[in-house]
């Protein structure tokens, strides 16, 4: 479903992306990981088709986002980490707005609005101005307007944010649905115990670049690792672990 050969993306001097090589199939839950400055939402937003690589390629669904770029993006549904809304559209005409984005529109957008919105515990904001709406609801509303033409893909930078219990588990069910339906996840997240409980395969990105990626038996087997933890994997691969300095911060 995605394929991405030598990924780069510079800024000036500073190469943020350095020449990433990934595959990801379709039915697959994939994890994006890395620490802050890695360079993962840098990558998901080249594949996105938001950022023009520097250099490198990008195909989804076996379509060249460069050379079919609108092509490619209606295959996506893009979930950022911070949901932006405009603030006077009621919840209905932004996800109107959003199918229309992609050709869409009549009775069957609206049942599958209604459909979405229902889902998310969104029915009866339906026709609220989006200013009204708390965080977690206007990131369920993006989730909900990356639903709404019913991609292939969904990629999606911290999914978790902004929602209480019911609605991130709600989010796990519907992603695994998806993926066993043949659609496609990819997925960024800071948090490791949703990544290692709900992704397939996993790639660990630092510095721009690949560190590791597989499976977490292949993530340990690729490290030596033993039966580590995801965490402790990705703070081996990161150099994550600073004991020695907290010990001196703390008077230790």
């Amino acid at each position: 479903m995605i394929r991405l050969t030598d990924l780069t993306k510079r800024y000036g001097k500073f190469t943020a992306v350095a020449g990433i090589s990934l595959e990801v199939p379709r039915g697959e839950l994939f994890g994006l990981l890395g620490p802050n400055g890695a360079g993962k939402t840098t990558t998901m937003r080249m594949i996105a088709g938001i950022l023009q690589p520097t250099s490198g390629s990008v195909v989804v669904g076996g379509v060249d986002m460069l050379a079919r770029p609108l092509e490619a993006k209606a295959r996506i549904g893009f979930i950022p980490d911070r949901p932006f809304v405009y603030d006077k559209l009621t919840g209905g005409e932004f996800l109107r707005f959003a199918a229309a984005l992609y050709g869409q529109d009549g009775a069957p957008v609206e049942r599958r609005i209604d459909e979405l919105l229902e889902i998310f515990d969104l029915t009866e904001w339906k026709h609220e101005l989006t200013e009204a709406y708390s965080h977690g609801m206007r990131q369920k509303l993006i989730i909900c307007g990356a639903l709404v033409h019913r991609p292939d893909l969904i990629i999606v930078d911290e999914p978790m944010v902004g929602l209480d219990p019911r609605s991130a588990r709600l989010l796990k069910d519907l992603f695994r649905q998806f993926v066993d339906r043949g659609g496609t996840v990819l997925m960024s997240t800071h948090t490791l115990e949703i990544a290692e409980i709900m992704c397939d395969r996993i790639a660990i990105v630092n510095k721009g670049r690949v560190a590791a990626n597989g499976t977490m038996a292949d993530l340990r087997r690729q490290t030596a690792s033993g039966d580590l933890s995801l965490e402790d994997l990705f703070l081996k691969l990161t150099g994550g672990h600073r004991e020695h300095q907290l010990d001196t911060v703390l008077g230790g």
